[in-house]
């Protein structure tokens, strides 16, 4: 009977298994991770777009816009929050299959079964509220320049508050990025010397005191409201979506309370959508698509980082306004401004891959 034939087994070489330890190196989460840093910068984006057209066309329609009635701002608020709600209804649905008996089973369990939780979004709502508001006042009695300039004091805010609120560190390049970002958008907004025609001058026509108030208090409440629901985002695993109609009820009900106290008359004789145009309806949809972008920025990235975006965005809307607008020449204190802007954008991002933060980890 004839013997197997053994074979010596042959030693894989060092060599040889060196691709296959390679290989098993390649952690399975980058991908992940590669995804959601092109979220963060996809968000950071669309941010920078939905600020810059806001202002703009917001500008726009309270100051250049000159046919019929103009619209009530506190009916704009109140319609922009009925969108957003039901733009994240549409986006929870989505989330759970399209299927009606799970939507409603969510809305149930988050909204109703726990009263504790959603009360703790009366507070940023509110806020939030106000803040829209003030936007309006802010845009009707203020140039741009002056309004962007005093705007920008929400980074500095939304800094303190997420250091006292978050218990976040912040490094000496971020500090350091902060104070040469403040005075980047102070440069590329100051206004200049030049002799304002009288079309302008009619433009910037308006109570000036008014206008700072209403900046100076957005800025504050932008900044508590911004890290108070961020620390709730962080601290809750539910969908983000969800938060954003319990943020979206409680506007609706402040927005509602706020039209019918300061315009209900004009609202009794003309109904709350008087002077709305296509311009109008613009603003309004822009103003609801900013919650949700600022919802998936908190998600995707922090406060701060949002408020570099939207400092960037000023200088997309700076550009905008001397060619189209035409209501601001730039000098070379704007270009000198842009360049301070851009180099604290990188310095706070060099910071950041540096020495992680271990708070966010």
């Amino acid at each position: 009977m004839a013997q197997p034939a053994w074979r010596p087994l042959r030693r894989i070489s060092t060599t040889q298994r060196a691709p296959l330890t390679c290989a098993c190196l390649v952690s399975p989460h980058r991908p992940l991770v590669m995804a959601s840093s092109r979220l963060k910068y996809l968000s950071l984006g669309v941010l920078v777009f939905q600020t810059t057209s806001l202002v703009l066309t917001m500008r726009y329609s309270r100051t250049l816009q000159a046919e019929g009635p103009r619209y009530l701002a506190s009916s704009a608020v109140v319609v922009a929050e009925v969108m957003k709600i039901l733009a994240c209804v549409l986006l929870v649905f989505k989330e759970h299959s399209y299927s009606m008996r799970a939507l409603n089973s969510v809305l149930r369990q988050e909204i109703i079964h726990k009263p504790v939780e959603t009360l703790k979004l009366a507070i940023p709502s509110g806020i939030y509220t106000l803040q829209n508001n003030l936007l309006y006042v802010a845009l009707s009695n203020l140039d741009a320049a002056t309004y962007q300039v005093t705007y920008q004091l929400k980074i500095l805010t939304t800094a303190l508050f997420s250091v006292s609120m978050l218990g976040r560190r912040l490094g000496v390049y971020q500090w350091l990025s902060l104070l040469i970002l403040m005075a980047g958008v102070a440069l590329v907004q100051w206004p200049s010397e030049s002799s304002a025609t009288p079309e302008k001058e009619a433009l910037s026509a308006g109570s000036q005191f008014v206008g700072v108030t209403a900046v100076l208090v957005a800025c504050c409440s932008s900044g508590f409201a911004g890290v108070y629901f961020e620390k709730i985002l962080k601290e809750s695993k539910q969908s983000v979506w969800v938060r954003n109609i319990q943020l979206g009820m409680f506007g609706l009900v402040f927005g509602l309370f706020g039209m019918l106290a300061y315009d209900g008359e004009r609202v009794k004789e003309s109904g709350m959508f008087q002077g709305y145009n296509t311009i109008t309806w613009t603003v309004v949809a822009l103003q609801a698509l900013g919650g949700l972008v600022i919802a998936a920025v908190i998600k995707y990235a922090d406060n701060i980082l949002k408020g570099f975006a939207t400092s960037l965005s000023i200088i997309l809307s700076t550009l905008i306004s001397y060619f189209w607008l035409q209501d601001f020449d730039p000098t070379g204190v704007f270009f000198l401004g842009a360049i301070l802007v851009i180099a604290a954008t990188f310095l706070y991002g060099y910071e950041g891959k540096s020495s992680p933060n271990p708070s966010r980890a």
